[in-house]
């Protein structure tokens, strides 16, 4: 599987080096630099070709939206994954406390019931096999 990666970021490195020196050429541009661009520009299509090739082998690999925003924004990519992990942890204590509260709710309740209605949560707690309160 890391080969497949290996060869897309290598292409990809020797094209972003080509367009860093197209850039340069295009930036100090004298008629006589006309065939080195003409090749730079060659390099480029022929660049774009192997990345292309290379994406018919990552074909089954979906990267989130959110991952190329984080691209956009200047950040590492490698955040996004950090980030929805502490989302997760945080939504999973938030949760986790929820049900925390609705079991200490449940109980008071119980309690609460059996105080006001004892025959009736006598016959609920045996139908859940539950023992009745000593």
């Amino acid at each position: 599987m890391a080969e497949k990666f290996d060869s897309l970021e290598e292409q990809l490195e020797k094209f972003v080096e080509n367009i860093r020196q197209l850039g340069i050429i295009v930036s100090d541009f004298q008629p006589s630099s006309q065939a080195g661009l003409n090749q730079k520009l060659n390099f480029m299509v022929t660049g774009l070709q192997d990345i292309d090739k290379c994406r018919q082998q990552l074909h089954d690999i979906s990267v989130p939206l959110e991952v190329f925003e984080y691209i956009d924004q200047g950040r590492n990519p490698q955040l996004y994954t950090k980030e929805c992990l502490e989302r997760a942890l945080a939504k999973n204590e938030q949760v986790k406390g929820k049900i925390d509260t609705m079991k200490k709710f449940k109980n008071q309740l119980i309690q609460e019931l059996t105080k006001v209605f004892p025959e009736d949560m006598a016959k609920y707690k045996a139908i859940r096999g539950e023992e009745p309160p000593s």
